[in-house]
C-alpha cells in the first residue's frame, strides 16, 4: 500500500475533518459541550489531549458553513492531477498549511461533491478516531452511485480494497436521506454512545435535526446541524 509515512494513513483514508464557521468561539462552546472537546491555540479540537478536528473561521461570508473531510495522500500535487484527469475539479490548489503542518487542497468529484486532501507534515491528522466524540465515518451522498464507485474505486483503490482495508467511508443515493434536489456531498459522522441522547443535546444547544435516528449497515445515524448551520451526523455503532 502507498503509505503516508508521516502519519501512517494509507492514501485515501479519511485522516482529518474541519468546520468552516462564522463564529469559531460559538463553535467551541457547542462542540465542547456536545463531544467534550477542548481546544488549543490553533483552533484544533482535542479529545483527551489528542487532535480530532479543527474549527476554522470563514474568510468569506459567501462560503458555506460546512464540515469537510480530508483524505490522506503522500503527494497532494500528484493526487490533484489524477483527480482532474478522472473528471474531478480543483477548488483550491495544494498550499502549505500552518507552520509546516502539511499541504492541503480542496477538490470535487465528477458530481461536484467537495472533499479535502491532506499531505502530512508535522500534523499527521487524527490523534484519536473511532471512539465517542471523534470521527467515525464519512458517507458520500451521490446522485449517480456508479459514477462514484468508478471514481473513488480507482482513485483510492488501496484504501478501499487493498489487503487489510477497513474503509472509513461509503456511499449512498442522495434520495435515501435527503430531498432529491440536494447536491451530492460528504457527510462527516462522529461517534456517540447513544444517538437519541446526543440528538437531544444538539437540540438543547441550539442545533436542529435534519433526519432523526435511522438504521444503516454501520449503525444508528442521525443527521443534525450545529447552531450555525453546519451539517454532520451522529453515529452509534451497532457492535
Amino acid at each position: 500500500m502507498a503509505e503516508n509515512r508521516a502519519s501512517g494513513y494509507v492514501e485515501g483514508v479519511p485522516c482529518w475533518v474541519d468546520a468552516q464557521l462564522p463564529d469559531v468561539e460559538a463553535g467551541k462552546r457547542f462542540y465542547g459541550e456536545l463531544f467534550g472537546w477542548s481546544f488549543d491555540e490553533r483552533g484544533y479540537a482535542l479529545k483527551d489531549g489528542e487532535p480530532v478536528a479543527a474549527l476554522v473561521p470563514k474568510t468569506d461570508g459567501r462560503m458555506p458553513t460546512v464540515w469537510t473531510v480530508h483524505f490522506a495522500t503522500p503527494d497532494a500535487g500528484a493526487l490533484v492531477r489524477r483527480i482532474r484527469e478522472a473528471g474531478g475539479q480543483i477548488v483550491t490548489a495544494p498550499v502549505e498549511a500552518g507552520a509546516g503542518d502539511g499541504v492541503t487542497a480542496l477538490v470535487t468529484d465528477p458530481e461536484g461533491a467537495v472533499f479535502g486532501l491532506w499531505q502530512a507534515g508535522s500534523h499527521p491528522g487524527f490523534g484519536r478516531r473511532h471512539e465517542p466524540g471523534t470521527f467515525a465515518w464519512a458517507e458520500l451522498y451521490a446522485r449517480d452511485t456508479e459514477t462514484a464507485n468508478d471514481f473513488y474505486g480507482d482513485l483510492f483503490h488501496e484504501a478501499l480494497f487493498g489487503p487489510g482495508a477497513r474503509p472509513d467511508f461509503g456511499r449512498a443515493p442522495v434520495s435515501d436521506v435527503f430531498p432529491a434536489e440536494m447536491p451530492p456531498h460528504f457527510l462527516v459522522h462522529f461517534a456517540v454512545e447513544d444517538c437519541a441522547e446526543a440528538v437531544e443535546v444538539v437540540q438543547g444547544l441550539g442545533g436542529r435535526v435534519q433526519a432523526p435516528p435511522f438504521e444503516t449497515s454501520y449503525g444508528t445515524v442521525a443527521v443534525v446541524t450545529d447552531n450555525q448551520g453546519a451539517s454532520f451526523a451522529l453515529l452509534q455503532r451497532s457492535n
